[in-house]
């Protein structure tokens, strides 16, 4: 992502209000491969946001529609000026882990598919979505996690195709990126 663009988009965000409590969350949702948590990991580094990469929290990979709830807890906390609090999901036993604490901060960042849920969005002071063609994605995601994601990304990106059919989150982004 060139500087020039991230500098939009920080523009972008400096002039909206937190929406969160105290924190102004944003959401950087699209499908897998499509380049969020690259972009997520740019904008973080030009404005010292905390990130919660969802990845941490989507209960394997059948769990994308679980997730948006859960996220939606995290926020609810924060937005009382709590400690936001999921289980982390491990990825080697295929079950819960130990919790994941996320506290209240001045900016963070939701990585990961189904961020820009309709249960997050009161939340949210920002939504990206950002994309690329199908063929660039699957060979992104196949090259990222190799064999472990293999066997998964017709799983995954069938439920990626119902969620956002559902919630139509494409439709509700501030933002477009492709890359």
């Amino acid at each position: 992502m060139t500087s020039h663009r991230y500098d939009a988009v920080v523009q972008r965000i400096g002039e909206r209000q937190p929406a969160c409590g105290s924190t102004t969350v944003i959401a950087i949702d699209g499908p897998s491969g499509s380049g969020k948590t690259s972009f997520a990991a740019g904008l973080a580094e030009r404005t010292g946001a905390a990130v919660l990469h969802l990845e941490d929290v989507y209960p394997g990979w059948r769990g994308l529609a679980a997730t948006p709830p859960i996220v939606a807890g995290v926020l609810d906390a924060i937005a009382v000026g709590g400690i936001g609090t999921a289980p982390r999901w491990d990825w080697d036993r295929g079950t819960p882990g130990p919790l994941l604490h996320v506290p209240p901060a001045r900016l963070l960042i939701l990585d990961g598919a189904g961020s820009g849920a309709a249960i997050i969005r009161p939340h949210l002071s920002l939504l990206i979505w950002v994309e690329a063609p199908k063929p660039l994605r699957k060979e992104r995601a196949l090259a990222r996690d190799g064999g472990t994601y293999a066997p998964y990304w017709d799983v995954w990106a069938a439920q990626e195709a119902d969620h956002f059919a559902a919630e139509g989150t494409r439709g509700h982004a501030d933002l477009i990126i492709s890359t």
